[in-house]
């Protein structure tokens, strides 16, 4: 067994999901997203017992293009979060009614594959055809399935995808550029290429652009809150908790290995960029009214955070980008679900028409409770442990910057205690609010369960990502 077959087992979920019809199409997908799950959990075993679950096939003589798809630490830990999230996702929406249910699962187990795919390439043309592919199934679950009026609705989204194409055909000029310097697409001929500091300099500029628009990191952030808003839950998740990490991942594997002179020249730069997205998104957060695009400007500022550690070109800081990484994935997947059961039951995403919800169901507030304190990174959750690696590798570079840095925590922890506050507390909300299901609290147990014994024991995660992330730093410092 090889990596290909996590691929394949996506690819025919989204085939039999369509064709399953309405009626079968979301219990369908979801036996598909855990039989994906259980091939990479299978496929990270076959890895830490020495086995090769790599997979190189030539697809193309010229120009000299193959399907090489290549299993390490980081790239396998990364489709486990896709892997896993698209399962809890899928069953998160098991009780919505979706028209045209068929094509809304086929299309986030094809955006599943496409986003594995860009985890797993090691050819830059491949990774690049993922990379555009994820666009498409998000794009037409955002427009067609979306909330708010119609006309805006579509608008916002055309932007998204037009920024973010835009913003891909930069790196794919970079990609035609090293390959006639190279004759090849793959990761390992092009790290070895001899480039001049002009050279690596608009290699860097072209692959920032595409993943700064897709982070986004400020100023490039204009899209997100508002297709946040009014994409479907299941798409606010799958955008916030696995699109976005395709560029943060893509920073560590493609951009600081291809071009590490101007990473290095530039990284205070940088960081103070990603940083002051973290006080702009903190900021913007305080002021929202929307619960969604509280927590949209919220996963702003933390993936800012995220990206200032990658930057930072330390063990530390590339270790923390990841950790958190997965992390922020799982609590940010956990806060929207919560979100969306509050926006059903109260038909409104205002924070001041709700509130009063805890006396009405005390089960749902404590597991809620138990997300935010994660996503303020509260010692004994996942999240500390990536914030505490990434403002340690920040300190490293300068101590000032990390103290800009860790307002994300301070910042955050009162807007979202504040949040919590309006929505959950107080008097008795007039409008009824029932309890959680089964289903729904089966959700919550599996992500706050996840978060707690991981930041309990993180070691397990650790050993298996520091080995790929120590070659990322040889191939940066060489």
């Amino acid at each position: 067994m090889d990596v290909s077959f996590i691929l394949i087992t996506l690819l025919i979920g989204a085939a039999a999901t369509y064709f399953a019809g309405n009626k079968w199409a979301s219990k369908v997908a979801l036996l598909f997203s855990v039989a994906a799950f259980a091939v990479t959990l299978c496929t990270v075993n076959l890895l830490n017992n020495g086995e090769n679950v790599n997979s190189v096939t030539r697809w193309i003589k010229n120009p000299m293009i193959s399907i090489s798809l290549v299993g390490d630490g980081l790239s396998l830990i990364m489709v486990l979060l896709t892997t896993s999230l698209t399962a809890i996702i899928i069953l998160a929406t098991l009780k919505n009614t979706f028209k045209n249910a068929k094509s809304f699962y086929a299309l986030i187990l094809f955006m599943a594959f496409a986003m594995v795919g860009t985890f797993l390439s090691a050819d830059g043309f491949v990774y690049y055809i993922f990379w555009e592919l994820s666009l498409i199934p998000i794009y037409f679950i955002a427009l067609i399935w979306g909330g708010g009026e119609a006309e805006a609705r579509k608008k916002d989204v055309i932007k998204f995808f037009i920024y973010t194409f835009a913003g891909s055909l930069f790196m794919l000029v970079a990609f035609i550029y090293l390959y006639q310097k190279t004759g090849s697409f793959t990761n390992g001929a092009l790290v070895r290429v001899n480039l001049t500091d002009k050279e690596q300099f608009w290699i860097f500029l072209a692959f920032f652009l595409a993943y700064a628009i897709k982070i986004p990191i400020i100023p490039f952030h204009t899209w997100q809150a508002n297709v946040y808003q009014k994409a479907p839950s299941a798409g606010t998740m799958l955008l916030s908790g696995i699109m976005l990490k395709m560029a943060i991942y893509s920073i560590i594997r493609w951009q600081l290995p291809l071009a590490p002179a101007p990473a290095k020249e530039y990284m205070h730069v940088l960081i103070i960029l990603c940083v002051a997205g973290v006080i702009y998104g903190s900021i913007l957060a305080l002021k929202q009214q929307d619960l969604k695009k509280l927590l949209a400007y919220s996963s702003l500022a933390h993936v800012g955070l995220i990206a200032a550690g990658a930057y930072t070109l330390t063990l530390d800081g590339l270790r923390g980008a990841v950790l958190q990484m997965i992390a922020h994935g799982f609590v940010v997947v956990g806060l929207f679900y919560a979100a969306e059961i509050i926006i059903r039951r109260y038909n409104t995403t205002e924070i001041s028409e709700m509130g009063g919800i805890r006396i009405q169901t005390p089960r749902f507030t404590s597991m809620f409770m138990i997300l935010v304190l994660a996503s303020v990174a509260l010692p004994a959750t996942f999240n500390f442990i990536g914030e505490f690696e990434l403002l340690y590798s920040l300190a490293q570079t300068n101590i000032w910057i990390a103290v800009l840095g860790g307002t994300t925590i301070i910042l955050g922890a009162f807007y979202m205690l504040r949040m919590f506050q309006q929505v959950m507390l107080g008097e008795q909300n007039a409008k009824p609010f029932a309890d959680v299901t089964f289903g729904e609290g089966f959700v919550f147990v599996t992500i706050i369960g996840i978060l707690l014994f991981f930041g309990l024991y993180p070691k397990p995660i650790i050993d298996f990502i520091t080995p790929a992330l120590e070659n990322t730093l040889n191939l940066i410092n060489r």
